[in-house]
């Protein structure tokens, strides 16, 4: 199958994180509006759901095309993302005037490279099933 691989690409890229962010958001709904729990979140929720799956979908493009040039893991090719996605969520944030409380700045410390960890498993094994499974792997 050898039709668009770069659709295909995107697909097998935006699966996992349309579920997860899915999953999220139901959370988020039944929390917010069913038990009037109030997320001081809410006002950059439109992030993630709109541009991380396009961003993964994108990211799985230029590994596809970059493939045929560098032969780079697709775990540490995925682990990249988050170098990225963190400075340009941290920009949006303080665009939208959404205050970061000051233990985040610790916090980061231990939480990015365990989220570097988890982007590395799990673009070596669900987008590679992924990949797979569509034929662009």
């Amino acid at each position: 199958m050898s039709a668009h691989p770069y659709l295909r690409a995107y697909m097998a890229g935006i699966v996992l994180p349309t579920m997860f962010l899915l999953i999220v958001f139901t959370f988020f709904c039944v929390a917010r509006f069913g038990y009037n729990i109030d997320f001081q979140i809410e006002r950059v929720i439109v992030f993630p759901l709109a541009l991380v799956p396009n961003l993964w979908g994108i990211w799985n493009m230029l590994y596809v095309w970059l493939r045929s040039h560098h032969r780079l893991p697709l775990g540490f090719h995925g682990a990249v993302l988050p170098v990225l996605l963190t400075p340009l969520s941290l920009i949006l944030a303080k665009a939208l005037g959404f205050a970061i409380p000051g233990y985040f700045a610790a916090a980061i410390y231990v939480a990015f490279p365990v989220v570097l960890v988890v982007y590395y498993l799990t673009w070596k094994y669900f987008v590679g099933f992924f990949n797979e499974l569509l034929g662009v792997a």
